[in-house]
């Protein structure tokens, strides 16, 4: 059982401490690169504060380095040596003489050691306390968490031993089939499904074995496996006084291995009294746990619609402009001012308002036949413009795609007064989106996006293998 009195004797500390950091930053060091980085310095300068960047060498021609106030070259292309460096990365933070840095989304922005480090030299971390970082990134520690304040669960184990025969009871117990998950893990990476006792011996000592591998942690557990269920995500955001509220849901259903291709809002094919309840109550138990910045709680949703809790993100998503654009609501800007002491009240509308529909696509250097990385460099780089279009890359033409980082070039973002105009007018956009030097995923994209299936809102987790199925 998760002991939270701790946690409410610390807020009581922390919420002491409110009138300290009540002051907008003067310097702002950006802990990331591509989009997350050139997204962040753009929120600084709206807010006036000046920004600071690393770069890998691998990055040392990307546009936003110029954009930013000042940049630091932390070393090698290999992320564990440069971005993923925490040592290297407090060096340049103390050098730079930033009063606070943000993370970005990946890399170390649910690193809960990172966090307290940097809080540790006196500079403010822009995201949620390392505590709740600390929590929410084991999975089983953060179902125990949710269930306990009445958050909807799907049957499931704690951290499993090595006792075999109490494995097997344990999914005999949630009943097959079920999903063997890492505790420590995201991004999908060791999640397996084991249809049978035995099967899933074998597959806890290869999820385990990956688990370490990937997360240098092989705690793993169960949860009953849905069949392909809907993806429903809550954006929210806390303050240093207590207050929590909900920028309402996205949809992130559509995904290939776990990582998600198109997010949208509002969710179709749900009914809205039905969101609303749940988003209000995920807003609630977040207030009542005391959460204080930004944050995502993710629900799969079964074929009779009954939701179930599956994990916490404790930062800002890559998704996240699909909110901005349905609410209207700079998330970045407000992130960082809710971290520099504001309450929310005095940084967002009342009420927060849904507006039109949103959908995001994110374009991938990869060959859109057999998805294999497709690193080089832009020899043509032209995003599309128009009503309604958005676009967040970090890279220009001329520049290279690493074959070190994440294949995301780019996400446009697409918002309109309904969901059919959303859709055609992003179809649109990626159709006139020039690319030459490397492979994208783009005609993928649009093959889905004008699926009758999409288009009529038939998505779940399974529509990327049904809309494959149909290719072949």
């Amino acid at each position: 059982m998760i002991d939270l009195a701790d946690f409410h004797t610390e807020d009581r500390n922390l919420f002491k401490k409110r009138e300290e950091w009540l002051t907008i930053f003067n310097k702002v060091l950006v802990a990331n690169r591509g989009d997350a980085a050139r997204r962040i310095i753009r929120a600084l300068h709206a807010l006036g504060i000046r920004s600071a960047v690393v770069y890998s060498e691998a990055d040392a021609h990307m546009p936003y380095l110029g954009e930013a106030d000042e940049a630091y070259c932390i070393g090698d292309s290999r992320a564990q040596l440069s971005y993923l460096n925490q040592e290297l990365l407090l060096k340049v933070i103390k050098k730079s003489g930033a009063d606070a840095v943000h993370p970005g989304y990946g890399f170390l922005s649910e690193n809960a050691s990172f966090a307290s480090h940097v809080q540790d030299i006196g500079v403010r971390f822009i995201g949620p306390s390392p505590r709740w970082i600390e929590k929410m990134s084991n999975k089983s520690t953060a179902r125990e968490i949710m269930q306990n304040y009445g958050m909807p669960i799907s049957a499931g184990s704690g951290i499993l031993g090595n006792d075999l025969e109490e494995i097997k009871k344990e999914g005999q117990r949630i009943g097959f089939p079920v999903l063997v998950k890492p505790a420590g893990g995201g991004g999908g990476i060791g999640m397996l499904p084991a249809s049978n006792a035995e099967e899933l011996i074998k597959i806890v000592n290869d999820t385990k074995s990956m688990a370490f591998r990937a997360f240098s942690d092989d705690e793993v557990y169960l949860e009953k496996y849905l069949q392909n269920p809907r993806h429903i995500e809550f954006q929210i955001l806390g303050d240093s006084y207590g207050d929590v509220c909900h920028f309402f849901e996205r949809d992130c259903s559509v995904q290939r291995r776990h990582q998600k291709l198109i997010e949208e809002s509002p969710a179709v094919s749900i009914d809205r009294g039905e969101i609303s309840a749940l988003a209000a109550q995920v807003a609630h138990i977040l207030k009542e746990l005391k959460y204080d910045n930004i944050g995502t709680v993710e629900m799969l949703r079964g074929d009779e619609g009954a939701y179930s809790f599956l994990e916490m993100n404790t930062r800002l998503q890559v998704e996240h402009a699909v909110t901005e654009e349905i609410t209207g609501v700079d998330l970045v800007k407000a992130q960082i001012r809710t971290a520099g002491g504001e309450p929310s009240s005095s940084i967002l509308p009342s009420p927060i308002e849904h507006q039109g529909h949103a959908i995001e696509v994110r374009v991938c250097a990869e060959d859109p036949v057999n998805f294999y990385p497709s690193p080089g460099k832009l020899s043509a780089f032209k995003i599309p413009e128009g009503r309604g279009i958005r676009v967040e890359t970090g890279y220009a033409e001329g520049t290279s795609v690493s074959p070190y980082y994440d294949p995301l070039v780019a996400k446009v973002i697409s918002h309109a007064d309904t969901r059919s105009e959303t859709i055609s007018q992003l179809v649109e956009a990626l159709n006139n989106f020039e690319i030459s030097g490397i492979k994208t995923n783009i005609p993928f994209l649009i093959g889905m996006l004008s699926s009758e299936a999409y288009i009529s809102g038939e998505i779940n987790t399974g529509f990327v293998k049904n809309y494959l199925s149909t290719k072949e």
